[in-house]
């Protein structure tokens, strides 16, 4: 007989883990599919109300394009002036905070979740992720749950973070690694 290592069938999301009802969570996936996603693309103060709107802490000038993806506004924080590019995912399952002129580029993906792959009903697991001011996450970037990105460092294009980088530094590769310091002008 072989090990059975997890069941599905048995999967269920733990109360309170969305932290909004399922009503809440549908009205969100509806807006942000019709009124975020096709909004034009200048329209960032549209956008930021509406993220502002379903619970999420939006600062002054954030930069948010309409092919951007939120699972739960509710737990993501947008400092003043960050930028999150075209069809960057923020899989806010556990908080998100992207600080103050920080940037997040296209189509990366910030996993702020995880399932226990210990326990065989494989429940979901929330890690905020922070990528602190003055971070570049660059394109195609995926930042695991758990990581927290050091101001003003950049994880070169294509990158798999599993670890926090520490401020300041160059990151790159999957996994990524510490190129040098990043030169201050």
């Amino acid at each position: 007989m072989q090990p059975i290592y997890q069941d599905l069938s048995r999967f269920r999301v733990q109360d309170g883990f969305r932290e909004r009802s399922g009503l809440v969570v549908l009205a969100w996936q509806i807006v942000q599919a019709t009124l975020f996603r096709l909004s034009p693309q200048p329209l960032y103060g549209w956008r930021r109300f509406l993220l502002s709107a379903f619970g999420a802490k939006v600062g002054q000038g954030v930069i948010i394009r309409p092919s951007a993806r939120v699972t739960y506004p509710w737990k993501v924080t947008l400092g003043d002036h960050c930028w999150i590019g075209d069809d960057a995912e923020l899989y806010s399952l556990g908080p998100i905070t992207v600080g103050a002129h920080a940037v997040v580029s296209q189509r990366s993906y910030i996993c702020a979740g995880t399932h226990d792959y210990e326990d065989i009903t494989f429940p979901l697991v929330a890690r905020p992720v922070v990528i602190e001011a003055e971070a570049w996450v660059a394109t195609g970037c995926f930042v695991a749950p758990g990581v927290t990105v050091g101001r003003g460092a950049i994880v070169a294009a294509t990158s798999t973070v599993t670890r926090d980088v520490p401020p300041g530094m160059i990151v790159a590769g999957a996994p990524a690694q510490v190129l040098r310091e990043r030169p201050v002008p």
